[in-house]
């Protein structure tokens, strides 16, 4: 068989975007910014260790608009990198696996992500006063 006659292999280009590579891939993003998150856990704290003015710096940066996002981001992507671990955990076990749960579960998990994301900030603003 002449090699021109072959089928190329399918591209991204020739599919489209489904809700379960999406979340596959938003997956691995929240794994990454969970990694970087705590990184810049581990600065706070080494800023702490560090004493008055290295901890006002990395304090002034995270009580910034631009702080508040990105701890904002961070707190959805431990939330959603929770839940979907969860999803990932009934389908080691063989639940689930079916297309129709496969969509119902992701939504679940893009739902409960927002709602846990919210409420850990609402209650966060409630209990300290204000963020």
């Amino acid at each position: 068989m002449d090699t021109r006659e072959r089928p190329l292999s399918p591209h991204l280009q020739v599919y489209k975007p489904q809700l379960t590579s999406t979340l596959s891939i938003m997956h691995r993003m929240t794994g990454v910014a969970l990694a970087v998150g705590t990184l810049l856990l581990v600065w706070w704290l080494v800023a702490a260790s560090l004493g008055g003015e290295a901890f006002t710096t990395i304090q002034t940066i995270i009580g910034s608009w631009f702080g508040r996002l990105i701890l904002f981001g961070w707190t959805f992507a431990l939330f959603y990198h929770l839940c979907n671990g969860i999803r990932h955990l009934f389908w080691d076990m063989g639940k689930g696996l079916d297309l129709p749960s496969a969509y119902r579960s992701g939504w679940i998990v893009i739902a409960a992500a927002i709602v846990l994301t919210v409420s850990g900030w609402v209650c966060g603003y409630h209990s300290m006063g204000a963020l």
